[in-house]
């Protein structure tokens, strides 16, 4: 009797993974998918790769800012640096900076440098004495009454222009002359302004008399604690209250002058204080936690802020504005958002639960870069691909403020370094590229399309590694905390494939990782493996 052949198979199945995407830190992750990582870049997707070595441009002391307008700039204990040249001295602790056409701007100190004319100031101008005369004087050539003041042997062009809104005190006789003129004109000891601006002696409010006491003339600046410049003036905020400064002018704040060049505030009534503001997209916008402030118009009688309910800056992230292609990032308290000027969307899904804080954050044009920390209190640098959607962790750096020189990124580190971070081009003569890159890739749990158990047999890894560099290959089983080698350390100058054998053992489900050191390119991960039972693992039974 004839019997029918029995096909022989020995039930082994390949897996294949040549597309690594970026990082999914979820328990309900993908076969392949990253559940952790460190210093990965996307650069070569859809290959798995080491990121680039970074360059130590400089170390500071004691890093109080990093900016940069045509040049690089900061902030080193109470010295701020311009091109790497003493300019002027600063408060020590953290700054904010912006700049308006010459000037570099540095808050809180409300202190100026004009890389034009190499001049290093304060916004503030200021004036006191013990007596101030109010008396009557001239404007454009004509006589004029009680529109003048006068401080016997003082030089006030020294302390003031023509055009500077100038706040006067100390007035007891007319308390009423205790107000903020604008100067229309300086000549010598004499501040005129227009007619009848001040309150003088004698029926006719004309005759000149003599204030004393504790008598001053200040220009002053508000406490900003946000500041931006867009379409020709600084703007800011402090907790309250939104200002812009006089059109073209980053001295003048408080000119109310009825002209479309005068400054302007408003307060927008809303709970809550302001956390951060940035200019996007031609407009000053201006966030708290859960609004986002838009302010639009050309001038100050159509200036016109309109507010939305949604995610804002999270507080103490204001510096994780920042924008890659062509969309601004930033931490809400819900993760991170992409905003494109209607409502923001959330772009940190990867990270699973985790909450983050105190972010800083910087662009190189198409990646987001973020620095900021978890709920435990460890700092991460992130990197997010706006081109493919993807997250990658780099290390564990603090960066402060990050700035965009020459096409190069700088970060500024918590310890005082400014490392080159991303794809580095001409750097400076002076940058040092750092050690060998430590890397790390741990894949998320592999189930292999099967709730039965499964065991695995060999993985095959086609990867290209840089001379001195090499790589690692480790598994897990079940969940167990224990990582085993497979095979042996990978070395290889040039791209090739390995075949690692394992030792087989059933799993309900098994989760893989590849480690090294140096530059390392993977093109491919290939597993074999075979189906078991639906049976649970016993002791001593695998």
């Amino acid at each position: 009797m004839k019997l029918p052949a029995v096909q022989y198979a020995d039930g082994i199945k390949q897996g294949k993974q040549d597309q690594f995407k970026g990082l999914n830190h979820n328990l309900g992750a993908k076969d392949g998918e990253l559940w952790d990582m460190r210093n990965l870049t996307s650069d070569y997707f859809p290959l798995l790769a080491s990121r680039p070595r970074r360059m130590l441009f400089k170390t500071l002391t004691a890093p109080g800012g990093l900016f940069c307008w045509d040049k690089l700039c900061w902030v080193d204990g109470t010295t701020f640096y311009y091109n790497g040249e003493s300019k002027g001295t600063v408060t020590a602790g953290p700054k904010t900076f912006t700049a308006l056409g010459a000037y570099i701007v540095i808050f809180p100190d409300k202190a100026y440098y004009n890389t034009a004319a190499d001049e290093f100031g304060s916004l503030e101008a200021a004036w006191s004495g013990t007596s101030l005369t109010f008396t009557n004087g001239k404007i454009y050539d004509e006589d004029a009454d009680a529109n003048c003041i006068q401080a016997e042997g003082v030089n006030w062009a020294d302390t003031f222009k023509a055009g500077d809104a100038v706040t006067i005190s100390g007035c007891t006789k007319h308390p009423s002359n205790n107000k903020t003129p604008i100067i229309r004109e300086i000549d010598g000891d004499k501040l005129y302004f227009y007619e009848y601006t001040f309150d003088l002696d004698g029926d006719d409010g004309i005759t000149p008399y003599t204030e004393t006491g504790d008598m001053k003339v200040e220009r002053t600046v508000p406490d900003l604690l946000f500041v931006c410049e867009n379409e020709n003036r600084l703007w800011g905020c402090d907790r309250t209250t939104i200002y812009a400064s006089k059109l073209g002018d980053i001295f003048n704040w408080n000119v109310y002058d009825g002209l479309a060049t005068d400054s302007y505030s408003v307060d927008t009534g809303s709970a809550g204080s302001f956390t951060a503001c940035i200019s996007y997209m031609g407009y000053p916008i201006f966030f708290k936690e859960d609004h986002i402030y838009k302010v639009y118009g050309s001038i100050p009688t159509n200036f016109e802020v309109m507010g939305s309910a949604t995610l804002g800056v999270a507080d103490g992230s204001a510096a994780s504005l920042a924008v890659a292609g062509e969309v601004l990032f930033y931490l809400s308290r819900a993760g991170i958002m992409a905003y494109s000027g209607g409502i923001p969307q959330p772009v940190g899904a990867a990270f699973g639960v985790e909450k983050f804080r105190d972010a800083a954050a910087g662009s190189d044009g198409l990646k987001y870069y973020v620095s900021m920390r978890d709920r435990a209190g460890t700092w991460h640098l992130y990197v997010y691909d706006t081109q493919r959607g993807l997250w990658h962790i780099e290390d564990e750096t603090h960066a402060t403020h990050f700035a965009s020189s020459g096409g190069n990124l700088y970060l500024l580190a918590e310890d005082g370094g400014i490392w080159i971070a991303g794809s580095v081009q001409d750097p400076p003569e002076e940058a040092a590229a750092e050690e060998a890159v430590s890397w790390m890739a741990e894949f998320a749990d592999w189930y292999d399309d099967s709730p039965n158990k499964k065991g695995i047999s060999k993985i095959l890894v086609r990867l290209e590694v840089d001379e001195g560099a090499e790589a690692r290959l480790y598994i897990q089983y079940d969940s167990g905390g224990t990582w085993e080698q497979v095979g042996h350390t990978l070395e290889a100058n040039a791209k090739r494939s390995y075949y690692l054998p394992v030792i087989p053992r059933r799993a309900d489900h098994y989760r893989l990782k590849l480690e090294g050191t140096g530059g390392c390119r993977i093109y491919g991960l290939t597993r074999e493996y075979y189906d078991g039972s639906q049976l649970k693992s016993m002791p001593g039974r695998q």
